[in-house]
């Protein structure tokens, strides 16, 4: 008898995978220099006086 052949997984690494190994190490290097993690998106603040229609149908945190 003679043994079934196994195929073997061979490891296929994609532009995403490269992509989100390079930002983690990015990101881990950026802790170790500041010792804490770096924000990148600082949100600014939103002046109520734009118009916001978003923020006109939603019920604010005022009303009951």
């Amino acid at each position: 008898m003679a043994k079934k052949k196994t195929k073997r997984k061979t490891l296929h690494i994609t532009e995403a995978d490269f992509m989100l190994a390079n930002r983690r190490a990015a990101r881990l290097e950026d802790i170790a220099a500041h010792g804490r993690p770096v924000a990148f998106r600082k949100v600014l603040h939103k002046s109520k006086k734009l118009y916001d229609r978003k923020r006109l149908k939603s019920p604010g945190p005022d009303s009951d």
